[in-house]
């Protein structure tokens, strides 16, 4: 039997009006069926109405998406986003929670760009909210380009700390990502350390010093796992933190 991963979602509005909808990058839909080899499942993004303690009694392991959507500054004592600066409410008060409570049952968590940032302030960081206007920082933002290539390809690289999560499955300390955020660390969040640095200082992994896998990453993997083996490296790794988790749980309930 396949492990359940959960994919957290975006409130999304399709169609000619504007009809709310929650929603996951096919990107992660693959990952998940054809890396992790688990069955993907959606976490729809319903606020204060979601059951956390039954998504974790039943979900083998967390993965939080990227988006075009900002955390709320709210809530990490940030000051009000610019005019036009999309948010997820919704999103936020699942994520948010559910990050505390599967890191405190042990359920794997790999988080992804927004993802990341969740992880963040979910344990008390904080974020900037746009790097492309602070002093001696490169623009990370998404580049505006409609051929995919462009858009997704590798577009700097990022300094891996030496001994780390990451060094050991990239088997390098030098690593080309793609970058598609505004936000990004500002303070790290106590029990997350720094995997990888961007060049001008901004962290773009992080893994936490708790009991079960929790890593985050602020590049997309799930872009280019096909052809770049550090990507999809990242995707088996929790894929075999998950199942092994599994088997566990279920050899223990057997006993």
């Amino acid at each position: 039997m396949k492990p359940l991963i959960g994919i957290s979602c975006c409130v999304k509005l399709f169609g000619i009006v504007g009809m709310p909808n929650h929603a996951a990058s096919d990107t992660y839909i693959r990952a998940t069926d054809q890396v992790v080899g688990g069955v993907p499942v959606l976490i729809p993004a319903n606020g204060e109405k979601a059951d956390i303690q039954t998504l974790l009694a039943r979900l083998d392991g967390i993965m939080l998406t990227g988006s075009r959507s900002n955390v709320q500054p709210a809530l990490y004592d940030g000051p009000p986003h610019a005019e036009g600066t999309p948010e997820d409410p919704k999103r936020d008060g699942v994520t948010l929670p559910l990050i505390r409570a599967a890191i405190a049952a042990g359920v794997p968590l790999l988080a992804i760009c927004r993802g990341m940032q969740e992880l963040n302030v979910a344990l008390g960081g904080t974020l900037h909210q746009r790097l492309q206007d602070l002093p001696d920082r490169i623009d990370h933002s998404t580049p505006m380009q409609p051929n995919a290539r462009v858009r997704t390809g590798k577009a700097h690289n990022v300094r891996i700390t030496a001994g780390g999560w990451l060094h050991r499955i990239a088997g390098t300390l030098d690593l080309p990502v793609n970058s598609l955020h505004n936000q990004g660390m500002d303070r790290l969040a106590p029990g997350l350390v720094a995997e990888a640095v961007a060049p001008d200082g901004t962290v773009e992994a992080v893994r936490g010093m708790f009991p079960g896998f929790v890593v985050g990453v602020q590049w997309h993997p799930e872009y280019d796992w096909e052809t770049d083996p550090v990507s999809r490296r990242i995707f088996e790794e929790f894929g075999a933190v998950v199942s092994a988790r599994m088997n566990a749980d279920r050899s223990a309930a057997a006993d």
